[in-house]
Protein backbone atom coordinates (compact mmCIF):
# COMPACT_ATOMS: atom_id res chain seq x y z
CA UNK A 1 0.00 0.00 0.00
CA UNK A 2 1.26 3.47 -0.89
CA UNK A 3 2.04 5.88 1.93
CA UNK A 4 -0.44 8.49 0.64
CA UNK A 5 -3.39 8.15 -1.73
CA UNK A 6 -2.56 9.13 -5.32
CA UNK A 7 -5.15 11.90 -5.25
CA UNK A 8 -3.96 13.49 -1.97
CA UNK A 9 -3.03 17.17 -2.23
CA UNK A 10 -0.85 18.44 0.59
CA UNK A 11 -1.74 21.78 2.17
CA UNK A 12 0.37 24.71 1.00
CA UNK A 13 -0.46 27.21 3.75
CA UNK A 14 -1.78 26.51 7.25
CA UNK A 15 -2.59 29.37 9.65
CA UNK A 16 -1.14 28.71 13.10
CA UNK A 17 -1.45 31.75 15.35
CA UNK A 18 -1.71 35.53 15.06
CA UNK A 19 0.39 36.17 11.96
CA UNK A 20 2.21 32.83 11.81
CA UNK A 21 1.65 30.03 9.33
CA UNK A 22 3.09 26.78 8.04
CA UNK A 23 4.10 26.20 4.45
CA UNK A 24 6.26 23.59 2.74
CA UNK A 25 9.92 24.46 3.17
CA UNK A 26 12.09 25.35 0.17
CA UNK A 27 15.81 25.45 -0.53
CA UNK A 28 15.39 29.21 -0.91
CA UNK A 29 14.53 29.35 2.83
CA UNK A 30 18.14 28.58 3.79
CA UNK A 31 18.85 32.20 4.72
CA UNK A 32 16.17 32.08 7.44
CA UNK A 33 16.36 28.36 8.27
CA UNK A 34 20.07 28.22 9.06
CA UNK A 35 20.05 30.86 11.84
CA UNK A 36 16.87 29.35 13.32
CA UNK A 37 18.36 25.85 13.44
CA UNK A 38 21.84 26.82 14.57
CA UNK A 39 20.49 29.33 17.10
CA UNK A 40 18.65 26.41 18.75
CA UNK A 41 21.19 23.73 17.83
CA UNK A 42 21.92 22.34 21.31
CA UNK A 43 18.25 21.91 22.26
CA UNK A 44 17.41 20.48 18.82
CA UNK A 45 20.32 18.04 19.10
CA UNK A 46 19.06 16.98 22.53
CA UNK A 47 15.66 16.24 20.93
CA UNK A 48 16.52 14.86 17.49
CA UNK A 49 20.23 14.00 17.66
CA UNK A 50 19.97 10.41 18.91
CA UNK A 51 17.34 9.53 16.28
CA UNK A 52 18.37 11.67 13.32
CA UNK A 53 21.91 12.85 14.00
CA UNK A 54 20.62 16.39 13.44
CA UNK A 55 21.57 19.19 13.63
CA UNK A 56 25.31 18.67 14.00
CA UNK A 57 27.32 21.50 15.56
CA UNK A 58 29.42 21.62 12.40
CA UNK A 59 26.55 22.04 9.92
CA UNK A 60 27.39 24.66 7.29
CA UNK A 61 24.96 26.88 5.45
CA UNK A 62 25.76 24.91 2.29
CA UNK A 63 24.86 21.63 4.03
CA UNK A 64 21.63 23.20 5.27
CA UNK A 65 20.76 24.32 1.74
CA UNK A 66 21.45 20.81 0.40
CA UNK A 67 19.19 19.37 3.12
CA UNK A 68 16.40 21.86 2.34
CA UNK A 69 16.68 21.09 -1.38
CA UNK A 70 16.23 17.38 -0.52
CA UNK A 71 13.17 18.23 1.59
CA UNK A 72 11.75 20.29 -1.27
CA UNK A 73 12.17 17.36 -3.70
CA UNK A 74 10.61 14.92 -1.22
CA UNK A 75 7.63 17.23 -0.70
CA UNK A 76 7.09 17.51 -4.45
CA UNK A 77 7.25 13.70 -4.75
CA UNK A 78 4.99 13.22 -1.67
CA UNK A 79 7.70 11.12 0.00
CA UNK A 80 7.84 13.22 3.20
CA UNK A 81 6.96 16.73 4.28
CA UNK A 82 8.78 19.51 6.11
CA UNK A 83 6.67 22.57 6.90
CA UNK A 84 8.37 25.80 7.95
CA UNK A 85 6.78 27.88 10.70
CA UNK A 86 6.97 31.43 9.37
CA UNK A 87 5.88 34.94 10.20
CA UNK A 88 3.40 36.66 7.89
CA UNK A 89 5.95 38.18 5.51
CA UNK A 90 8.17 35.07 5.66
CA UNK A 91 11.26 36.98 6.80
CA UNK A 92 11.92 34.66 9.76
CA UNK A 93 11.59 30.96 10.46
CA UNK A 94 10.42 29.95 13.94
CA UNK A 95 10.36 26.14 13.70
CA UNK A 96 9.37 23.19 11.56
CA UNK A 97 6.85 20.36 11.38
CA UNK A 98 7.91 17.02 9.89
CA UNK A 99 5.43 14.53 8.46
CA UNK A 100 7.19 11.34 7.46
CA UNK A 101 6.38 7.77 6.48
CA UNK A 102 6.99 5.46 9.42
CA UNK A 103 10.48 4.23 10.16
CA UNK A 104 9.16 2.08 12.99
CA UNK A 105 6.36 -0.51 13.06
CA UNK A 106 2.89 0.30 14.36
CA UNK A 107 2.10 3.63 12.68
CA UNK A 108 1.26 4.94 9.23
CA UNK A 109 3.03 8.29 9.74
CA UNK A 110 5.48 9.87 12.15
CA UNK A 111 5.05 13.53 12.99
CA UNK A 112 7.37 15.77 14.99
CA UNK A 113 7.94 19.50 15.35
CA UNK A 114 9.96 22.17 17.08
CA UNK A 115 10.15 25.90 17.67
CA UNK A 116 13.24 28.08 18.05
CA UNK A 117 14.58 28.57 21.57
CA UNK A 118 13.12 32.07 21.89
CA UNK A 119 9.59 30.73 21.28
CA UNK A 120 9.72 27.82 23.75
CA UNK A 121 7.00 28.26 26.37
CA UNK A 122 5.22 31.01 24.43
CA UNK A 123 1.69 31.18 23.00
CA UNK A 124 3.17 30.39 19.56
CA UNK A 125 4.55 27.07 20.79
CA UNK A 126 1.27 26.34 22.59
CA UNK A 127 -0.68 27.08 19.40
CA UNK A 128 1.56 24.79 17.32
CA UNK A 129 1.31 22.01 19.93
CA UNK A 130 -2.49 22.27 19.77
CA UNK A 131 -2.70 22.65 15.99
CA UNK A 132 -0.49 19.83 14.73
CA UNK A 133 -2.40 16.77 16.02
CA UNK A 134 -5.75 18.34 15.08
CA UNK A 135 -4.48 19.30 11.61
CA UNK A 136 -3.10 15.80 11.04
CA UNK A 137 -6.41 14.21 12.13
CA UNK A 138 -8.53 16.58 10.03
CA UNK A 139 -6.54 16.97 6.80
CA UNK A 140 -4.11 14.09 6.41
CA UNK A 141 -5.22 10.54 5.46
CA UNK A 142 -3.56 8.73 8.37
CA UNK A 143 -5.25 6.21 10.66
CA UNK A 144 -2.36 5.60 13.09
CA UNK A 145 -0.10 8.66 13.25
CA UNK A 146 2.68 8.55 15.81
CA UNK A 147 4.19 11.58 17.52
CA UNK A 148 7.74 10.69 18.64
CA UNK A 149 8.80 12.88 21.52
CA UNK A 150 5.12 13.51 22.32
CA UNK A 151 3.09 10.30 22.63
CA UNK A 152 6.23 8.27 23.32
CA UNK A 153 9.80 9.27 24.08
CA UNK A 154 12.47 9.27 21.38
CA UNK A 155 14.20 6.47 23.29
CA UNK A 156 11.00 4.39 23.18
CA UNK A 157 10.68 5.17 19.47
CA UNK A 158 14.27 4.06 18.81
CA UNK A 159 13.53 0.75 20.58
CA UNK A 160 10.58 -0.09 18.29
CA UNK A 161 11.14 -2.57 15.44
CA UNK A 162 11.64 -1.13 11.98
CA UNK A 163 8.66 -0.66 9.69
Amino acid sequence: MAWLPDDFSHPTCVPVFDGFHLRPIRASDTEIDYPAVMGSQQRLWDIFGPAWGWPPTTMTIEEDQTDLARHEREIEAHQSFNYALLNLDETALFGCVYIDPPERAGADAEISWWVVDEKVGTPLEDALDLLVPRWIARVWPFERPRYPGRDLSWQEWLALPGA
